[in-house]
Order: structure tokens, then C-alpha cells, then sequence
């Protein structure tokens, strides 16, 4: 009896803790978005998250309107920069799941080395990872030569190409692991019945790991719409950078429009949020089978 009711404190006590480790999370992550959200409806130039208020006496929506209009300094091409991030968001997004599954399908379900899939399988995965050892910020020094010598210099299709190289590897890994748990029977079923590798591929292979691919995309589109040293480097020009480096700028401003740039980031914030949960039922069906 004493037993098992330690047991059951003890259960008790994680449970409690996890929660509270939880809400404790919860509060950190969000309050950087409250007083982004906190400081672009207030109509007073951002003054309002040194008052002590909780929310603006009078919450206005004219920064919004602002954005909306580019009517403010640093907003002339807002448009257009958020569009070059969707542009590059979106392109790595595809990419990376394009690469990294026909590698993954490669890897997993042709035989590379005659009696030794497996082993191959696995040491080239794991040679691919290994471009996780050099940080990325020291890799822009090479990048910005190869963009320079290539004549993308303000294109945002460098910045797609440094993306999607820095997306694929783990990438690849989440889909090669994935895959395993789909029977090879499947791929022998449909090759007996006179398909090639390439409709096993788009007919068997991509309908099943339509879960993993979700995670995959999601994870390289977070990855590229997060990005600023890249972005920074290699677009230079105001109509080619993207919202993401625009909102840098205000820092060196003197007197800054904090409200409308915070309106801008709250905007800016949208589309991968929508993504996301467009994505979210499926996304979690790929992050849950392993355990079913």
C-alpha cells in the first residue's frame, strides 16, 4: 500500500511539474509576440510597453493602414520584399522536398551496392550530415564568391540554392527514416505489375510519405523565412531584400516608427503561421506513426 502510493505521488509530481515546466514555456515564447502585437496597436510611436499597461488605453489599427499603404521610412517595398520572402520561402520549401525525397527514395529503396543496401544507405545519410559541422555563417564567405562568379549577386535564387543546401541533409534523414516503416513489399507489388522506378516513386513512395514530406516543408520553410545572414549578404538592394532584413533597419534609426514596424512583423509573421496549420494534421500524423 505504502508502495503504491509513492508510486502514485511520484506520478503525481511529474505530472505536475511537466505542466508547469509547460505553462512556464508557453509564457516565454509568447511574450515577445504580445509586445510585438503590444506595440503596433498603439498609436503613440510605440511608447506603450514602458507605461506598465497590459493593453493600449486607445488600440488603434493606423499602423496596420500604414503597412498596408507603405505610407512609413523603410516601408516603400514592403510588398515587394514580402513577396521575394514568400518567393524564397515557398521555392525552399518545394525544393527541399523534391531533393531530399528522391534521395531518400534512392537511398531506401534501390539497391546501390549489390548485397548491402543498407550499409550504403546509411553512409551516405550520414556523409551528408556532416555538412552540419561547419556553421553556416562561416559558409557565406564561399557562397558570397560562388554567387559573385555565377552573377546572382541580388538574386533571390542564391539564397534559395544556400537554403535548400542547408534543408536537404536533415531532410533527407527524417525521409529515410520514414520510409523504413513503409513495407518494401509494395515497391516488389508494383514492379511486378510493370512499374518503373520512377511511377513506384511518384504512384507508391510519395502517397505514403505524404506525412513526412509535411514536416519536411514545413521545417525548410521555417528555415529559410527565418534566415537573415544570407539574406542580408547576398541581396543588397531594397527592392530585392527581403521583409526579414528590411525590419533590421530601423536599428539604425534615431527616432524609428517601432509601431508600424512592428505592424510589418506581425504581418510578416502570417504565412508561415497559415502554412503551418494547413499542414498541422498531417504534420503530426508524420511526427506520430513511428510510435503507433
Amino acid at each position: 500500500m505504502i508502495s503504491r502510493s509513492r508510486v502514485r505521488l511520484r506520478w503525481l509530481v511529474g505530472e505536475v511539474s511537466a505542466v508547469v515546466l509547460g505553462v512556464v514555456l508557453l509564457i516565454w515564447t509568447l511574450i515577445p509576440v504580445y509586445t510585438m502585437l503590444l506595440i503596433a496597436l498603439d498609436p503613440e510611436e510605440g511608447e506603450v510597453e514602458f507605461s506598465g499597461n497590459l493593453w493600449p488605453p486607445q488600440p488603434s489599427l493606423e499602423s496596420f493602414r500604414v503597412v498596408l499603404t507603405q505610407d512609413a521610412r523603410y516601408l516603400e517595398h514592403f510588398w515587394r520584399q514580402l513577396g521575394n520572402s514568400l518567393y524564397i520561402g515557398v521555392s525552399t520549401m518545394v525544393l527541399t522536398a523534391l531533393i531530399a525525397s528522391l534521395a531518400s527514395f534512392a537511398l531506401g529503396r534501390m539497391r546501390l551496392v549489390r548485397g548491402a543496401p543498407v550499409v550504403s544507405a546509411a553512409i551516405l545519410t550520414n556523409a551528408s550530415l556532416l555538412t552540419y559541422v561547419i556553421p553556416a555563417s562561416l559558409l557565406i564567405f564561399p557562397f558570397q564568391r560562388i554567387v559573385h562568379v555565377y552573377g546572382l549577386t541580388n538574386d533571390p535564387a542564391a539564397v534559395v540554392a544556400a537554403q535548400v543546401t542547408f534543408a536537404t541533409p536533415f531532410a533527407m534523414l527524417i525521409l529515410t527514416t520514414y520510409g523504413r516503416l513503409i513495407p518494401t513489399e509494395l515497391d516488389d507489388a508494383a514492379r511486378v505489375d510493370g512499374a518503373s522506378s520512377a511511377q513506384v516513386y511518384r504512384r507508391v513512395y510519395l502517397p505514403l510519405m505524404t506525412p513526412a514530406l509535411a514536416v519536411v516543408a514545413t521545417y525548410a520553410l521555417v528555415l529559410a523565412w527565418n534566415d537573415y545572414v544570407y539574406q542580408f549578404v547576398l541581396l543588397g538592394s531594397e527592392k530585392h531584400m527581403t521583409a526579414g532584413v528590411m525590419q533590421a533597419q530601423l536599428f539604425d534609426d534615431a527616432d524609428p516608427p517601432w509601431n508600424a514596424m512592428m505592424a510589418a512583423a506581425v504581418i510578416y509573421a502570417l504565412p508561415p503561421v497559415a502554412i503551418f496549420f494547413a499542414l498541422r494534421r498531417t504534420m503530426m500524423a508524420g511526427l506520430t506513426r513511428g510510435w503507433r
